[in-house]
């Protein structure tokens, strides 16, 4: 079954890629993809297992010599062309996006946008793999280092950006000289899929570009597989705390080198000398970004008690202007959730807070919210929250702003730094002194200052405590694919 609605049909695919070849798994079991807008079936793909990934590694392993070893411009060249592919099948890859994620098609173009420019950024990073020469001790020696590619990396991949967070982990890894094995989220892998088609096109050698799906009841085994092979040398994912703390321990059985980009719970502090107008036109943009449902989206929304009536009254009009439809009409401000699952679990957190003393400004009637099975959840503003309330101490998730009212600096930051992990991070004020006390004392990754589009190609994307390890984009982003090598020649 092919999506319809598409320019280009072939980006339509229900085979997985291996090898340079578009496979059924091993089994020949599939399982199914659907819209979380509509319920409808869009398609299925193969239901691979740990001795599917098993062939995928061994092709990756096949390809990376040739790949790793040619001249940078093979890589500067392939990486240019599939970014111009995706550029001009924006409308197709938004679609086939916006069809299985439910994200609003708007922010589906957006996405690809995102998504293709760490592959231009990446293929003129190529050229900049640079070592060095370090002065020796004794006039008979020369020290030098240089970076190699670590080699075979497994990239397991979220459902909120099925694009951008498979190129921001392929393109460095490709550019590095790596080959890849990318386990897209079981419930959006059809745009990991027609990037593949898109990278054949682009002529990327077999082998050096797999893509396996799975389902949830193999995603276990999967992932193991990806992080325990000994031919893999690199792990990498996005996703829960929970999940990549498994990962972790799997990894470490093999000593892989890891990176994590796992769960936030960003804050966002609007202090007493704040513009409210331009704070809450931030917060608005962080928070209802796909619905709630990404991982540097607001989650805590902390005000200083003399502005908290009148920020509350700004936010609110903006909140009950929001258009909650179908994703890919114009207009449309929120789509579904991605599955029923994360519908209970932000109903569930709505009501903990509403029975723990937290009041219903906007919504908050979520128990019989939208028709049975429906992934679709209504905007809630939540005013009188504190860090009792699921609301506030986990990731949500979910289109829900929760209010919690601080007195001094040094509380809110007391506040925001009480959590286990720290992504980003979002505050609003005029005071320069406290721009940057406050900048510097958020234990987080990320910190946006009168801004909360903070994320960009060039700038490193990571958090710290039990957010992540490692960063992805920028000048940085090509190290956590390379091996740094002593070399000491004797004259």
């Amino acid at each position: 079954m092919s999506i319809s609605g598409l320019k280009d049909s072939a980006l339509s695919r229900d085979k997985a890629y291996v090898n340079g070849q578009w496979v059924a798994a091993e089994s020949g079991k599939t399982f199914e993809i659907s819209n979380p807008a509509t319920g409808e079936m869009l398609t299925s793909v193969p239901t691979m297992a740990a001795s599917d990934v098993n062939e995928a590694i061994a092709a990756a392993k096949a390809a990376l010599p040739e790949w790793r070893d040619g001249s940078y411009k093979k890589r500067e060249g392939a990486l240019h062309k599939w970014a111009g592919l995706m550029r001009s099948n924006m409308e197709d890859l938004a679609r086939i996006m916006t069809l299985e994620s439910g994200k609003p098609l708007a922010e589906s173009r957006g996405e690809v946008a995102y998504a293709l420019s760490f592959l231009d950024f990446f293929a003129e990073e190529t050229k900049r793999v640079n070592g060095a020469v370090i002065p020796p001790p004794t006039p008979s020696q020369r020290l030098l280092v240089i970076k190699q590619a670590i080699g075979v990396c497994s990239l397991l991949t979220p459902w909120n950006f099925p694009a951008a967070m498979i190129t921001r982990k392929a393109a460095p890894a490709l550019a590095a000289g790596c080959t890849v094995v990318i386990k897209p989220a079981e419930d959006t892998p059809l745009t990991a899929l027609a990037l593949a088609a898109l990278a054949e096109q682009a002529g990327f050698p077999p082998g050096v570009i797999n893509i396996v799906t799975t389902p949830r009841a193999e995603v276990a085994s999967v992932g193991e597989a990806m992080c325990t092979h000994p031919d893999v040398a690199k792990v990498s994912f996005t996703g829960s705390t929970a999940v990549g703390k498994i990962l972790l321990t799997h990894a470490a059985k093999g000593v892989k080198k890891v990176s994590m980009e796992l769960g936030g719970n960003a804050p966002f502090i609007v202090f007493d000398d704040a513009d409210l107008d331009k704070a809450a036109d931030g917060l608005m943009a962080s928070k209802f970004r796909f619905g709630g449902q990404t991982c540097v989206c607001t989650n805590r929304v902390m005000v200083q008690s003399g502005v908290m009536e009148a920020f509350t009254e700004k936010v609110r009009a903006r909140v009950e202007a929001l258009k909650v439809g179908d994703p890919l009409v114009s207009g449309t401000n929120l789509g579904p959730l991605i599955n029923a699952a994360a519908v209970t679990k932000v109903r569930g957190m709505v009501k903990d807070a509403l029975s723990k003393g937290a009041q219903a400004l906007v919504g908050g009637d979520q128990g019989e919210d939208g028709e049975p099975g429906s992934c679709f959840v209504k905007p809630v503003l939540l005013g009188n929250c504190d860090m009792s309330m699921s609301v506030c101490s986990q990731e949500i998730f979910g289109p829900v702003v929760p209010l919690m009212s601080f007195e001094t600096e040094d509380e809110a930051v007391r506040i925001a730094n009480d959590v286990p992990g720290g992504l980003a991070g979002y505050f609003y004020s005029q005071n320069v002194g406290r721009i940057f006390r406050v900048a510097e004392r958020l234990e987080v990754g990320m910190v946006g200052v009168n801004e909360t589009v903070i994320s960009k190609e060039t700038i490193p994307f990571g958090g710290v405590k039990e957010a992540g390890l490692g960063r992805e984009g920028s000048v940085y982003g090509m190290d956590d694919f390379m091996e740094l090598k002593h070399i000491c020649l004797g004259i």
